[in-house]
């Protein structure tokens, strides 16, 4: 609106300084006044055209408007027309653009680490003992570490004692804190049975202390605890796992009682509790290999086929059975 009101008065005004050259006055005035009529009417053209040109076109100030006056200002009617001729058409008829076959989008905001794991991992913890072994590069050692994390407690412990020794210190680090919080949740699940066994009495009792026989044997099992530490942890595990059973607990508590046994080198009681577990409906793919363990310990080798035969088809199968089964039949 304000463009066409500027058009307007330029208009008239380079229409009035044009007539004032035709007024019967001397020649001094008349220059004068058509002057000043037509500097207003080419101040107010450059207005209206700066104000309909695009943004990127209405820079460098002062230059761009100065050129548009200059134009109409320097050059009477012909400056005019042809600041008009050149504008007009340029915003009511735009140059036709070829249609793009492809357009530009933002790069998308990715997630800071996988929101969903695809696939296992492709490394056995072998894999992983070479990398902390052999490569030069600490970040790798430390992803090692990290890897860890996905693994079961049996075979991630081993990989974390390992790096117990190397020579970079964040790798130790790393390693260590695993292992502390390992073994620190398990702590605080054996205090907070503990402190629920206080005032128990009967099933719940048994219960407790089958859960604290768990516990234990998780530590000893893990290899978190070694040493006498270890002779102290399997005698706790045996002692609650004794009392759960003379409480009435049975079934997967006599195996893990047999095993706790088998652990303490005590094979006569392993032997009856591994049958008390058979004889209170556990299975025998899970009886069956730890009573081969146990006629190993005795020095029963003839034993040991025979048993390994007996396992299902499946079990035979997959590691680590296949081997054993191979190397025994």
């Amino acid at each position: 609106m304000i463009s066409k009101w500027l058009f307007s008065g330029a208009l008239l005004l380079e229409a009035g300084s044009w007539t004032s050259l035709w007024v019967d006055v001397p020649e001094v005035q008349q220059l004068l006044v058509f002057t000043l009529t037509h500097g207003l009417a080419c101040v107010m053209l450059c207005a209206a055209v700066w104000l309909l040109l695009p943004a990127r076109y209405r820079s460098p100030l002062p230059w761009s408007p100065l050129f548009i006056f200059s134009m109409a200002f320097f050059v009477p009617v012909l400056g005019t027309v042809g600041v008009v001729a050149a504008i007009f058409p340029a915003l009511y008829l735009p140059r036709k653009r070829d249609k793009q076959a492809w357009q530009a989008v933002g790069i998308p905001s990715l997630p800071y680490r996988a929101q969903q794991q695809l696939h296992k991992p492709i490394f056995a913890d072998g894999g992983l003992q070479d990398v902390l072994r052999h490569a030069p590069d600490p970040d790798q050692r430390l992803a090692a570490l990290l890897a860890t994390r996905r693994m079961r407690g049996k075979e991630a412990v081993p990989i974390l004692k390992l790096a117990l020794g190397d020579p970079s210190d964040d790798v130790r680090l790393l390693a260590y804190s695993m292992l502390d919080k390992q073994e620190s949740d398990i702590n605080l699940h054996i205090q907070i049975a503990l402190g629920q066994l206080n005032g128990a009495k009967g099933k719940a009792a048994g219960v407790l202390h089958g859960t604290l026989a768990r516990w234990y044997w998780e530590l000893a099992y893990l290899g978190l605890a070694q040493g006498s530490v270890l002779e102290h942890v399997l005698n706790q595990a045996s002692e609650h796992a004794e009392q759960g059973l003379e409480a009435g607990e049975g079934g997967e508590l006599f195996l893990l009682a047999g095993r706790i046994a088998l652990e303490r080198g005590d094979i006569a009681r392993a032997e009856v509790l591994l049958q008390d577990a058979q004889d209170n409906g556990m299975g025998v793919a899970q009886i069956l290999p730890f009573q081969a363990e146990l006629a190993f310990e005795a020095g029963r080798y003839r034993e040991i086929p025979g048993l390994l035969a007996s396992l299902p088809e499946k079990t035979r199968q997959r590691p680590p059975f296949a081997d054993l089964v191979r190397s025994w039949t």
